[in-house]
């Protein structure tokens, strides 16, 4: 799971943070969990999406005029953005003070690790892509060879599960096979367990992504302990 820094990198789904109001439930017993795994030398890239906020701030300004694509990320990247800040927040003690709005910035990231700092918090960057492809650029930059990409699902599905009830869950696929599913191009929109050009991206790069269901937090330490879990692996 580590990669030669000891850096893992966690994509974390909006959904798990504000799924209609903020989960500081969730987020406590997340922070517990983090805290403990660095207190045993473990370093984390958390990367937050943006949640319901995003939606409800593109749904509500549709409705007043036409949004274009360009508007509709950048609504989602400002909410993924105060996402993070909350992040940063609650786990302030251990995380590097500034937020990484950047991922291709020129600095080497790894000073968001200086001075002992166990956290850096990540967010959205530009439209044309979500905060998975955000994750997939810090994982390649960082080193790491794996990725973990927490959200509201258990497994990815073949199809979309709440459309096709015969959908069936994948537990390993390689990316070919995936990209098949989710297709090349991106939408503000679109709804897949992965995003189509963070794929792109980590099929270039040989990233193992695992996709698990984020409450399950025993699940979570199973992933990083490298115990038996509950979640798809792509690679």
């Amino acid at each position: 799971m580590n990669n030669k820094n000891n850096i893992i990198v966690i994509s974390l789904g909006g959904s798990l943070i504000v799924p209609k109001r903020i989960d500081w439930q969730f987020l406590k017993k997340f922070r517990e969990l983090i805290v403990s795994e660095i207190k045993k030398g473990k370093k984390f890239a958390i990367i937050t999406g943006g949640g319901y906020a995003a939606r409800e701030y593109a749904q509500a300004a549709n409705k007043v005029t036409k949004l274009t694509k360009d508007d509709q990320d950048w609504l989602g990247i400002h909410a993924t953005r105060l996402n993070a800040h909350l992040v940063k927040t609650i786990f302030r003690a251990y995380a590097h003070p500034r937020i990484n709005k950047n991922p291709r910035t020129k600095e080497n990231l790894s000073t968001h690790f200086a001075a002992g700092e166990g956290i850096m918090v990540a967010a959205g960057w530009k439209p044309g892509a979500s905060t998975d492809y955000v994750a997939t650029i810090i994982a390649e930059r960082l080193g790491a060879k794996k990725l973990i990409n927490l959200s509201n699902i258990k497994y990815a599905c073949d199809k979309d599960p709440k459309k096709y009830p015969d959908a069936k869950i994948i537990k390993e696929i390689n990316w070919k096979n995936f990209r098949k599913i989710v297709g090349n191009r991106w939408d503000p929109g679109l709804n897949m367990p992965f995003d189509p050009v963070a794929s792109k991206l980590a099929q270039e790069n040989n990233l193992e992504v695992i996709i698990a269901e984020g409450k399950n937090l025993k699940n979570l330490k199973n992933i990083l302990e490298e115990k038996e879990f509950q979640g798809t692996v792509i690679r």
